[in-house]
């Protein structure tokens, strides 16, 4: 009996895998998810428009491979070399300074103290 390789451990134990383009399944599903809510009703409304409305369902396939190949690209440069989940904390932070979300993250830059301050900080015995 063969000894198993050391080298087909996991790489990345608490992040999903990356699938196409460092994209992972859920971010793949959500790009398109949203790509197919887009093309589908311009490409049947166009297609419509020219007189061939089931040309429209090519067409929307299409702009979602289109869309996806697109995006991705997009993604993997916005996440090189950035920690997991980088692009989802400065979503939130966006959306929190443009009032939409409020952010359970730590914002506040500057020295940070304890809160007290002068005679009162100091402890009882040395008074």
């Amino acid at each position: 009996m063969t000894q198993p390789s050391r080298e087909v451990l996991a790489d990345r134990l608490n992040a999903e895998p990356a699938i196409f383009k460092g994209c992972s399944s859920s971010e793949l599903g959500v790009i398109v998810g949203i790509a197919a809510l887009f093309w589908l009703p311009v490409s049947l409304l166009l297609a419509g428009l020219m007189g061939a409305v089931t040309m429209g369902f090519g067409l929307a396939g299409i702009g979602v491979v289109a869309t996806v190949v697109v995006t991705a690209t997009l993604f993997q440069r916005f996440k090189r070399n950035r920690p997991d989940g980088y692009y989802q904390q400065r979503f939130v932070i966006w959306l929190h300074d443009q009032g939409l979300r409020s952010s359970k993250l730590v914002r506040r830059s500057g020295s940070w103290d304890i809160g007290r301050s002068g005679y009162a900080s100091l402890p009882l015995r040395d008074r």
